[in-house]
């Protein structure tokens, strides 16, 4: 008998009584792992209830004392990396060590909102007029929601529940549906770890579940992250119920290499940033902007995609592992058929197969060059280990390209020279830049953005006065310095 998933409500698991029920698959056998509930209306009346009891409480409780939950937090989510990873294995099909990689990015957060409390203070001023002295105080907001994606099912559940429980709020986490097992176990290590009940309650299920959590009255707060369409539903239906919105939506990542950028490190680069978690990132590289000479480069980026094979999350030999679903695989098959219309298909991985695993949503690495921007596989999210090679004949030209593109969550430039990296950095129209950097996905005591059409919220902006977060290699160093009153950049290289 399949195994029915149960919700976490009140810091213990609970049996739902819902008559619906969606299969959790292993993406590389198609096994049912198990069946995870719609949550009834009734079941998610009494998790929000229970979350706003717990907020008036926990509210209360001096930061020091929560940071020391978030301290015991950490230390069992590294104990128990490998289980959790092996989990979000078998039910996301991420190699074991990119499943790791996965706990880990999360664990990170976690370590940051142990260290919650010196961001917590506000502001004082003393005779602001005469006599008169001002304070600001940063206070909870009250219950908050997540709704997170497959594609990390650790991480993006912990970017958001510590952080947001760090701070006195209570929290409802909605996981995908497709990988929702993750969810519950960092649910119940977090009981474990000391924290009181009712602080964090996952509820699983689909857009029913989603649109009843978005519209009570009772939840404070919304984070999201998903596709564009999705994103903006989030976005338009949480802030007409006058909630505070983040939604992270989609995106088209560029590199950007010159013809002076190391060729073996480039290369290196792309093929990992481009096919790591079969494509499965949102901040993936998916383009490659090739300037000047460096186009004569695509045949050996070729060589080296070849090389790289998906298969099982326990082999050590697998590359990367299958695409989510057999629907992802359609949508991903169907655009590498329309491109080949549309460009040069140096590689086709759409018929791979992989041995012993007939049954797999396997996709292998897939290369197109010549590709304009007008085609449809330049202009569709593909979300699969798909690179697309674009040639232009100068820096100008590239970022031109990249800053008409609707999307800005990450880009990146491969270079040795400091003026083109500067150039690129302070001309770009993207949220998050890298220097020799191919994702540049920042540590958790920055913020995590995106622009454009790759993020909706109180941040959200289309011009440069959006928050930006920039990282660049060793090699690549940052001075300032101030002439005449006015501020100018430097940017200086260590060719060593």
């Amino acid at each position: 008998m399949t195994e029915k998933l149960n919700l976490f409500i009140g810091g213990s698991s609970v049996k739902s009584t819902t008559k619906n029920w969606i299969e959790v698959l292993n993406p590389a056998t198609q096994e049912v792992l198990c069946e995870a509930p719609c949550a009834t209306d009734e079941e998610i009346e009494s998790a929000i209830s229970s979350a706003k009891e717990a907020f008036f409480s926990w509210r209360e409780t001096p930061p020091p004392e929560r940071s020391r939950v978030m301290m015991k937090y950490q230390d069992l989510l590294k104990i128990n990396q490998d289980e959790i990873a092996e989990i979000l294995s078998k039910e996301n099909g991420k190699t074991f060590e990119d499943a790791k990689g996965d706990v880990w990015r999360g664990i990170e957060v976690v370590e940051q909102a142990a260290n919650i409390t010196p961001l917590l203070m506000g502001e004082t001023v003393e005779n602001v007029a005469r006599e008169i002295d001002s304070y600001s105080y940063t206070q909870s907001l009250g219950v908050c929601l997540g709704i997170t994606p497959f594609n990390f099912p650790a991480m993006i559940p912990l970017w958001m529940f510590p952080m947001a429980i760090a701070c006195g709020n209570t929290f409802i986490l909605k996981p995908s549906e497709q990988d929702p097992m993750t969810s519950n176990k960092l649910a119940e290590l977090f009981t474990e770890a000391g924290a009181p009940p009712n602080l964090l309650q996952v509820i699983h299920g689909g857009k029913d579940q989603v649109d009843q959590l978005i519209r009570h009255p009772d939840i404070r707060a919304i984070s999201f992250v998903g596709s564009v369409p999705v994103g903006q539903y989030i976005y338009k239906t949480g802030t007409e119920h006058l909630k505070r919105v983040q939604s992270f939506a989609g995106a088209k990542n560029h590199m950007v290499v010159m013809p002076d950028a190391n060729k073996n490190k480039t290369i290196d680069s792309l093929v990992g940033a481009s096919v790591g978690a079969a494509g499965q990132r949102c901040m993936a590289i998916s383009v490659a902007v090739f300037v000047g000479s460096s186009k004569e480069w695509i045949e050996d980026l070729k060589k080296e995609m070849e090389i790289v094979k998906p298969g099982p999350w326990d082999s050590k030999e697998s590359g990367f592992g299958p695409v989510i679903s057999a629907q992802a695989k359609e949508k991903i098959t169907g655009l590498i058929e329309k491109g080949k219309s549309e460009a040069t298909c140096l590689i086709d991985g759409s018929n791979c197969e992989v041995e012993g695993f007939p049954d797999g949503n396997w996709i292998g690495t897939t290369l197109f060059s010549g590709v304009k921007t007008e085609s449809e596989i330049y202009k569709t999210e593909i979300f699969g280990p798909v690179l697309l090679c674009i040639e232009v004949d100068t820096l100008e030209g590239a970022i031109e390209l990249v800053n008409a593109n609707p999307y800005g969550n990450g880009t990146s430039i491969f270079t040795a020279s400091g003026r083109s990296a500067r150039k690129f950095r302070h001309e770009i129209e993207v949220g998050q830049v890298g220097i020799n950097v191919p994702i540049p996905v920042p540590l958790p005591f920055f913020s995590f953005t995106g622009w454009k059409q790759s993020f909706y919220g109180d941040l959200h902006a289309y011009g440069k006065q959006a928050v930006r977060f920039y990282t660049e290699t060793k090699t690549v160093t940052e001075r300032w310095f101030e002439e005449d009153e006015e501020s100018t950049k430097n940017l200086t290289i260590n060719l060593e």
